[in-house]
C-alpha cells in the first residue's frame, strides 16, 4: 500500500491501539491466559506476543485496519518527531512466555549489522511482568572466558558453566546490549523493548534441530558489555526504570495528571508506546473516540497529537516506552 492509497488523515494524528500478533515459538505456551485471552492450537505453542511488529495493525481511528508497516511509511513524520534520523518504526515490543529455556545467543549491534546489510543491530531489555521464585536468565559471560572456551563448551554441551546467571523478579528491569550472549530460561512473563530488528544469532539450542550460527554468533559476541540490572531512579511522578541508547522505559505514577503536555514536558515531543500492565483507564481528547486501557494493551501516542487526557481506574499500571536515537 502507498501513501496515496491510505486515507486521508486530519493534521494531527491521534493516540490509536495496536492489535497484538501471536507467534509461534517451540518454547511457548498453549495457554496465554490470564495475560492474554488466547489458547494456542494443539502443538502450535505461542511464545510471543508482539505489540509493536511490522505487521501489528491499528485497531481504532482513521489508521484503523492498517499495519503498522503502513503507518509508518506514510505518516512516519507525523509519529515520529522532528529528531528522527528517518521514518522507519524503531523499537519492537513483545511480552515472552518461555516454558522452556530459549536458545543462547547474541544481537548483532548497528556497524556489524549494517556491514551484513541489515538496517540496524538489536540492543534490548526485560521487564519482568511476573516471575516464579526460581525464575532466571542468562546475561553475558563469566568473567575471564574465552573464544576457545566458548567454542569447546558449546562442542560438549556445558555452555551454561560459561553464562552469568541472573535471578528475575517482577518489575525489575534487566538491559541487554548488543553484543551480550544472553538466555531466557522458564519461570517469568517478560516484556520485551528492543531495536526494531529480529536479527539473532544461536550460538547453543539444547539439541534442538534448529539452525546455529556460531561464527557470527562468535563475530558479534562481546566479552564486556553493559548489560545487567537496573535500578529504577524514582521521580515525583515517575521511575525511570532504563534510559539508553534506543530507547527509555517508565513507570508512571497513575496518581499525577497525564496529558500530551505533560508527558512531553518530561522527554521533549516524541512517539510514545503506553503498556498497560494491569488496571484500566482510558485516553479522551477532542477529535478522537475515547480509547480503553485494558491489561495489556497498547496505545501509540505519535509526536503530532491532539491534545489528550489519561484518566486512571484504581490499580491502573502503566509504562511509556519512547525512541531514543544515539548521537551520530
Amino acid at each position: 500500500m502507498t501513501p496515496a492509497s491510505t486515507p486521508q488523515l486530519p493534521s494531527a494524528l491521534a493516540p490509536f491501539l495496536i492489535a497484538p500478533q501471536f507467534v509461534e515459538r517451540i518454547w511457548g505456551s498453549l495457554d496465554l491466559r490470564p495475560w492474554f485471552d488466547h489458547l494456542a492450537a494443539p502443538g502450535h505453542p505461542i511464545g510471543e506476543v508482539w505489540l509493536t511488529g511490522d505487521d501489528c495493525q491499528a485497531s481504532t481511528g482513521p489508521c484503523a485496519g492498517l499495519s503498522l508497516a503502513q503507518v509508518f511509511a506514510a505518516y512516519g513524520p507525523a509519529l515520529l518527531g522532528p529528531a528522527a534520523p528517518d521514518t522507519a518504526s524503531p523499537l519492537l515490543l513483545k511480552v515472552l512466555f518461555a516454558q522452556q529455556k530459549l536458545s543462547v545467543q547474541v544481537h548483532p549491534d548497528d556497524a556489524m549489522a549494517q556491514r551484513l546489510g541489515f538496517p540496524r543491530g538489536k540492543t534490548e531489555c526485560w521487564y519482568a511482568l511476573a516471575a516464579e521464585p526460581s525464575a532466571a536468565v542468562a546475561c553475558g559471560l563469566v568473567p575471564g572466558s574465552t573464544l576457545d572456551e566458548i567454542r569447546t563448551r558449546i562442542a560438549d554441551g556445558s555452555l551454561e558453566q560459561s553464562l552469568q546467571a541472573l535471578s528475575v523478579h517482577p518489575q525489575e528491569l534487566i538491559y541487554v546490549d548488543a553484543g551480550t550472549v544472553h538466555a531466557i530460561w522458564p519461570g517469568s512473563v517478560l516484556l520485551e523493548t528492543q531495536q526494531n530488528c529480529d536479527l539473532t544469532y544461536r550460538m547453543f539450542d539444547y539439541g534442538r534441530p534448529r539452525e546455529l550460527h556460531l561464527e557470527r554468533s562468535l563475530e558479534a559476541t562481546r566479552f564486556t558489555t553493559r548489560a545487567g540490572k537496573r535500578s529504577p531512579v524514582p521521580l515525583p511522578d515517575r521511575e525511570i526504570l532504563v534510559d539508553e541508547d534506543y530507547f527509555r522505559m517508565e513507570r508512571l505514577n497513575p496518581a499525577y495528571e497525564w496529558t500530551r503536555d505533560t508527558l512531553a514536558a518530561t522527554t521533549g515531543p516524541s512517539l510514545a508506546y503506553l503498556f498497560v500492565c494491569a488496571g484500566s483507564g482510558r485516553i479522551t481528547g477532542p477529535g478522537f473516540a475515547p480509547i480503553p486501557l485494558t491489561p495489556r494493551s497498547v496505545v501509540a501516542l505519535p509526536t503530532n497529537s491532539p491534545d489528550f487526557t489519561i484518566t486512571s481506574d484504581p490499580g491502573l499500571e502503566l509504562i511509556r516506552i519512547t525512541p531514543h536515537w544515539p548521537a551520530r
